[in-house]
């Protein structure tokens, strides 16, 4: 279990120093006075998280002030502090959250003095004439309408001057934008303060419209008419500036509509305006005066994306539900998609695409909202399945159903799941038997190739409107078909949707006829053609119905896994199946692994023992001919959907003979896959043991008769020490001399997969096993022989693994045992085969681990080998890693610059009458497992080994690593 580091929380200082400070600071100074105190201590801290602390104290003081203490100045002084906090504190910072529910929660008596002060520091930030202020203005009031009903009561209260004061940000963002075109960092940065301008505007209309209504009755002479007719005007112009981002002029689009409908107020007008406005036909005589200097620029010529974003902005804010709109609403629907669908042929940017799907989607929820309320008979007619406006509608997600865009694409299939529901809301209680529209559909989606995507995602949302029986009746072939095409892993996804969609659906219709029998029909449709297909077809050909729609059927029905056994255990001893196939065997494999892997099957419970699934099957699979077979068998044991599922004596049999047949496997890919399964086992036994040893103290604590438990645990226990023993002692007998390179491969595998699962715990009494205690000094042996195997993964496996044993295990505290090891390694550097120098460079990694190898060394000079005491090198460290390792380093380095003095040749001459390819290669290997930063003398260290590998490279001796090596150790 990994245990989550806690994300510290960090929180800007919040400094302030202003005449409300100061004026605090003398109410700070009476000892009686705790709130101001409070407040001065708080502006002191250095710590934004400590200030939040302090925000918090503030309203159980507030609560408890004696009365009369409203509008004292003292009280005031503090809101003034608090608010000028609020509006000082930045928008991201956690702080100001804190403020704000303090502010919301100021008990009513003191509630005046609160709205007093916030009043106050608001009309203050919206008179500020600074440019380079007005995102941090805007963010406030944005914060203030953010469920903040204090701060909202305040703007709403000052309404008409926040207005103005936007109207000034519009046309400032505006302007400055088109002086720094070109300049794209200040560019994005203006468009996103923009962008929060213009959301501002609407958030304050859409939440405080009867305060803005009020004024507007008086008509044009109002000045918050001519306030909101500012606002109109520059979102017409960021409508129509190109310069900006199409999702800024999106906005604005959205915002002009709700500005009209705020200062029209009468539906029928707006609808007309509005429709007009999209048609591009307006009246001069029919638009008022106000209207027309306003957004005289949308009533000509208006660019595409343009009209694009106000037929967005129409859906989008309008009231479409219950009728509201009237007749009028129904034109102007109808109308909408004539012009998104005219300018789906004409829009082509990805961009704009995009934009146009989402409008589509929303027209579509717009008309189911308007035929779900009371609408006339025109409207019903216009949008029925036949309607020439929903005919085009089809042939728009005909044509972007396999759009690049994966956003288009999602669009077209709700475009289309909408298309059904607005036919069915169009002709209910008008339509008499059969659905010709849905017929000639479903017609018309069947007969289009199987390879094309777009047919899947809107079969699926035919399904949910007529049945799968209706699509069965059409074509009985259907689950065929789609199974077909699911060897095709693009397809496969797509596919298993699709009849993931049908089999649950029909699994609905035909429970819902209350027939006894229903069960037989579902299964023969959706479950014998997916038997017919794991027992005839390729093995490749079914992994992905296994991966997709094997699963998705069980979770449906698990009840399937009874008549997939039933079906194929009569036929898996004879059907056994062949290089290509699986045969009823090998189906019965996938289909129980894949079952028992999702949690439909749990062998503790004894459902595949008790005569169902004979062991002898089992077995069969275990040593199947063919490699998916043999892994499926294998998944079938290993696998759990549980990993806590306790492992049953006839599962660890089964390991047990799985392993007699399968180490020596010749695929690299299914070894790892085998191995990797067996992996999963040995956890399961480690977390299982765990359950295993808390149920047996329950036992011990409670007296066995109060155990809840299915086995005995202290029995299991046993057979896990004894299975992982057994185990592990067949796989260090499997490495014996002459043992195949896959056979080691393997064995050496699954022993560290085991290392690694169960490692020496010290002091740990709970532990069902550990691997370190059950290897022999024959084991040790056998491992030292793999590094002389010519495949440098059994060397390094191998190795690895010998580092995962503790010392006493290793036996090699005996000089003389190292001594013998370290001649065959000095022999070994010598040789001209690349194989031998590996293994001199593995084994001296590993000599150099052990403890008493400097006594080694020391012997090992009497033999001929200079003295380590001569070396130019000083060592003066307590690890004995660190003086293995510089000791072994020069004792190779002696021997190189020995003959090289003695040839009296200069390096690059004598590298041809030694073996200076093998020496080197010994030395970066034994410098690969540690640093040699600390060395006294690094710079003779860098200019030898640079020698040694320049000679080597002269030499035609290429030393993998060498070169990175010696740079790291410069």
């Amino acid at each position: 279990m990994v245990v989550k580091k806690k994300k510290e929380i960090r929180v800007d200082v919040l400094t302030l120093d202003s005449p409300n400070v100061q004026h605090l600071k003398t109410f700070a100074d009476d000892p009686e006075q705790s709130l101001p105190s409070l407040l001065f201590q708080c502006l002191q801290l250095q710590d934004g998280v400590q200030q939040i602390h302090c925000i918090k104290k503030v309203v159980p003081i507030l609560e408890n002030l004696p009365p009369g203490s409203s509008g004292t100045e003292a009280l005031r002084c503090c809101m003034d502090v608090l608010a000028e906090m609020y509006f000082t504190v930045g928008a991201k910072n956690p702080l100001k959250k804190v403020l704000a529910s303090s502010l919301n929660s100021v008990p009513e008596p003191c509630r005046k003095d609160a709205v007093s002060a916030f009043t106050c520091c608001l009309r203050k930030d919206i008179a500020v004439e600074d440019a380079g202020r007005y995102r941090k203005v805007v963010d406030n009031l944005a914060s203030c309408m953010d469920s903040f009903p204090l701060g909202s009561s305040c703007v709403i209260g000052l309404i008409p001057e926040v207005l103005r004061f936007l109207v000034k940000v519009l046309h400032t963002f505006q302007s400055h934008n088109k002086r720094i075109l070109g300049d794209g960092l200040a560019q994005t940065q203006l468009t996103h303060d923009l962008l929060a301008a213009v959301k501002l505007s609407m958030v304050l209309i859409q939440k405080c419209p009867e305060p803005a209504q009020d004024p507007l009755q008086q008509g044009v002479e109002c000045p918050l008419w001519k306030t909101m007719c500012d606002l109109l005007c520059s979102f017409c112009a960021i409508l129509l500036d190109d310069d900006l981002l199409q999702n800024i002029q999106s906005t604005a689009g959205m915002a002009v509509i709700l500005y009209l409908r705020t200062m029209l107020n009468d539906c029928d007008r707006l609808t007309n305006l509005v429709n007009n406005l999209i048609l591009q036909s307006q009246d001069p005589a029919d638009v008022p005066d106000w209207f027309t200097a306003c957004c005289d620029s949308l009533c000509e010529d208006l660019p595409d994306p343009a009209l694009l974003f106000l037929c967005q902005g129409a859906l989008a804010m309008l009231e479409w539900k219950d009728g509201n709109l009237g007749c009028g609403g129904e034109r102007l629907l109808v109308n909408l998609l004539t012009v998104l669908l005219s300018l789906s042929a004409r829009l082509r940017e990805s961009s704009t695409a995009l934009f146009l799907s989402r409008t589509l989607a929303l027209w579509t929820g717009s008309a189911i909202d308007l035929l779900s309320s009371s609408c006339t008979r025109d409207l019903r007619e216009n949008l029925n399945g036949h309607s020439s406006a929903l005919c085009k509608l089809l042939e728009y997600v005909y044509v972007h159903w396999e759009h690049p865009l994966d956003a288009v694409r999602h669009q077209a299939k709700l475009v289309f799941k909408n298309i059904l529901k607005i036919h069915h809301s169009a002709v209910a209680g008008h339509s008499g038997g059969d659905d010709s529209f849905l017929s000639e559909l479903t017609q018309k989606l069947l007969n289009l190739e199987w390879h094309s995507k777009g047919k899947y995602a809107s079969l699926a949302c035919l399904v949910e409107c007529v049945g799968t029986e209706h699509l069965l009746s059409v074509d009985e072939r259907i689950p065929a078909q789609i199974l077909d095409v699911m060897s095709d892993q693009s397809f496969a996804p797509y596919a298993s949707n699709l009849l993931e969609a049908m089999f649950v659906n029909h699994k609905k219709q035909l429970q819902a006829t209350g027939e006894s029998h229903w069960i037989e029909r579902w299964q023969g449709v959706w479950v014998t053609p997916l038997i017919l297909r794991l027992c005839e077809e390729h093995v490749t050909q079914t992994t992905y119905i296994i991966d997709y729609y094997l699963p998705k059927l069980l979770k449906c029905n698990p009840e399937s896994l009874n008549y997939m056994i039933e079906n194929l255990k009569t036929s898996a001893s004879s059907n056994i199946g062949s290089g290509d196939n699986r045969g009823a065997l090998g189906a019965l494999m996938a289909c129980l692994r894949t079952a028992r892997a999702h949690g439909h099957l749990r062998f503790t419970k004894n459902y595949a023992w008790s005569g169902r699934v004979s062991t002898s099957l089992i077995q069969q699979g275990l040593v199947h001919r063919h490699d998916q077979i043999r892994v499926d068998a294998l998944g079938l044991l290993c696998e759990s959907h549980w990993s806590t599922e306790v492992v049953s004596p006839e599962e660890m049999n089964l390991i047990k003979f799985f392993l007699k047949y399968n180490l020596n496997c010749q695929s690299p890919s299914i070894r790892q896959q085998l191995c990797y399964l067996l992996k999963k086992l040995f956890c399961r036994v480690q977390e299982s043991s765990q359950v295993l040893y808390k149920h047996q103290q329950s036992k011990i604590l409670n007296g066995p008769e109060h155990a809840d438990s299915e086995a005995d645990p202290c029995a299991a226990l046993e057979h896990y020490t004894e299975f992982m023993s057994s185990i592990t002692d067949y796989l260090f007998e499997s490495l014996f001399p002459g043992s195949s390179h896959p056979t080691r491969f393997s064995a050496l595998t699954i022993l560290g997969s085991i290392a690694e699962t169960f490692p020496v715990v010290p002091g740990s009494c709970q532990t069902v096993f550990q691997f370190a205690r059950s290897v022999s000094g024959n084991n040790v042996h056998a491992l030292l022989e793999c590094f002389s195997n010519t495949f440098e993964e059994v060397k390094l496996l191998a190795f690895e693994l010998l580092r995962a044993l503790p010392p006493p295990v290793l036996g090699l505290q005996e000089p003389g045992k190292l001594l013998v090891l370290l001649r065959a390694a000095m022999s070994l550097s010598t040789s001209t085969k690349h194989f031998d120098c590996v293994t001199a460079s593995y084994l001296l990694n590993f000599l150099i681990h052990q403890e008493f190898l400097e006594a080694a060394l020391d012997e090992l000079a009497q033999d001929g080998h200079k003295a380590a005491d001569d070396q130019p090198f000083n060592i003066d460290s307590s690890s004995f890693l660190e003086r293995n390792t510089f000791k072994v380093i020069r004792v190779l380095l002696d021997s190189l610059e020995y003959e090289v003095l003695q040839a009296e040749k200069s390096l690059l001459e004598a590298a041809a009458s030694f073996p200076l390819y093998g020496r080197v290669h010994c030395i970066i290997g034994a410098l690969q497992h540690f640093s040699v930063g600390d060395m006294s003398d690094v710079e003779q260290w860098r200019r030898l080994v640079s020698r040694l590998i320049s000679a080597s490279h002269a030499n035609g001796h290429r030393i993998g690593g060498c070169s990175s090596v010696a740079h790291d150790n410069e």
